[in-house]
């Protein structure tokens, strides 16, 4: 596919920093990580500002937070039992999900992150580390090929950056 344009179902190779408002590197990839476009590994307004674009193009993109990892919701952070946790246990470490004997309420499918530490208590929050921050992308398209038939049916070139949960 030479000189391939980026359509619905192809899998996309990008490069980017990506940066918060004040101009802070959140994450950066230096070396072409693949994603499919039409599946579930890129936010929807990458994917609609990627279309018609081939290798080697640049892309600048400002997503707000409801076009990003979505407005912070304090419903998703839970105080929950110490005792319920590893011995070793730091902060920024991830849970998919609860233990049991946690709070019922809270999504069993969503990634908690361990916000703070108490003698009695842990503190987990549900929402994506990047949720109520709007984003400033720097992106370059680095290749583009069609999509094989397992990564369509998937949903994914196999790398869930912005998939959420």
């Amino acid at each position: 596919m030479e000189n391939a344009q980026v359509t619905p179902q192809c899998v996309v190779a990008l490069t980017w920093v990506l940066k918060d408002t004040l101009g802070e590197v959140l994450d950066e990839l230096t070396e072409p990580v693949e994603f499919l476009v039409g599946g579930e590994d890129l936010l929807a307004k990458i994917e609609e500002a990627l279309q018609g674009h081939g290798a080697g193009d640049r892309l600048d993109l400002h997503l707000e937070p409801e076009d990003a990892f979505g407005e912070y919701d304090e419903q998703l952070v839970f105080l929950e039992p110490r005792q319920l946790f590893p011995a070793e246990l730091e902060e920024g470490m991830t849970f998919d999900g609860l233990p049991a004997g946690a709070n019922p309420a809270a999504p069993a499918d969503a990634l908690y992150t361990v916000t703070e530490i108490y003698p009695e208590h842990v503190v987990l929050d549900g929402n994506h580390p990047l949720a109520g921050i709007a984003i400033r992308l720097h992106l370059k398209v680095e290749g583009v090929r069609e999509a094989t038939e397992e990564e369509v049916g998937r949903g994914s070139a196999g790398t869930g950056f912005f998939k959420i949960g």
